[in-house]
């Protein structure tokens, strides 16, 4: 096991979130690739998950050590940055606004790609899974697929994006990053975490954007929502689900429906709140 760690003298740079996919992709690395990480994880204060995320993490990486020794000589100390620390940048600030004229993209890859330029970061690795659910324009992963080419990094195939795309919008914001799962889906990804048997770590791992007393899942914020529309929802708690299955298919609709005949009778303006 040791000379094989030597012989991969590669060290990958990996956003780690604690979520399902980075954690997945981090496995994959340590446990399949065994290539040292050097994981990040960006700080954004306006996120309610940020303490649900690090805790994660540090149970993840502790049961990591625990069943696999040698792991701890290839995952190196988690490097936090704060995203109100990133300085500006015009260039990428702007191809990300016209990018979002063709794709819904998270506003976490502008302030990730400034983050990487500051530091000179050109080989991020996300964990951008393959989207079941989603639309192919809804899903910006489908949108820069085309301007991905493969690349070979140790014994595992990634994809970035193609150099001789220089100077258009996807090539400013995404050149920074690597899309190492990116033609996987959840489902799939499942399946090698059963082979694998990952899953007692997997199971560590978080999602919800807005955790009930700092603790449990929503059910209702959209990464909830997703998991439950992927099969994932055996990792909400029954209630949470209810609730979310009552809000998404009687509620919300029941409330969209009465907003509608207000606007169309005169007595509701976008201004106002039902």
């Amino acid at each position: 096991m040791i000379d094989q760690i030597q012989k991969n003298n590669v060290n990958v740079n990996l956003l780690w979130t604690g979520g399902w996919d980075s954690t997945f992709q981090l496995l994959q690395l340590l446990l399949i690739y065994k290539v040292s990480v050097t994981p990040f994880y960006l700080i954004d204060k306006t996120r309610r998950s940020t303490l649900k995320e690090i805790e994660s993490m540090s149970k993840i990486k502790n049961q990591l050590i625990s069943e696999y020794p040698y792991v701890k000589k290839l995952i190196k100390a988690t490097r936090y940055h704060s995203v109100d620390d990133i300085s500006p940048n015009k260039t990428i600030t702007d191809s990300f606004q016209s990018l979002l004229k063709k794709a819904k993209i998270g506003i976490q890859h502008e302030w990730l790609a400034r983050f990487c330029f500051e530091h000179g970061i050109e080989n991020m690795q996300l964990s951008v899974e393959a989207a079941i659910i989603l639309k192919p324009t809804q899903f910006f992963g489908n949108h820069i697929k085309p301007f991905l080419i493969t690349k070979k990094i140790g014994n595992q195939e990634v994809y970035l994006l193609d150099s001789k795309l220089k100077n258009c919008d996807e090539y400013n914001v995404f050149k920074y990053f690597i899309f190492p799962v990116i033609y996987l889906t959840k489902v799939q990804m499942n399946e090698i975490v059963n082979k694998k048997g990952w899953m007692k770590i997997m199971e560590m791992t978080w999602f919800c954007h807005n955790p009930i007393h700092n603790d449990k899942p929503c059910g209702i914020c959209r990464p909830c929502i997703v998991l439950q529309e992927e099969s994932f929802g055996w990792r909400i708690p029954a209630r949470r689900r209810f609730i979310s299955t009552y809000k998404r298919k009687i509620f919300w609709p029941f409330k969209s429906m009465v907003k509608s005949n207000l606007v169309k009778m005169g007595l509701f303006s976008n201004k106002m709140q039902v």
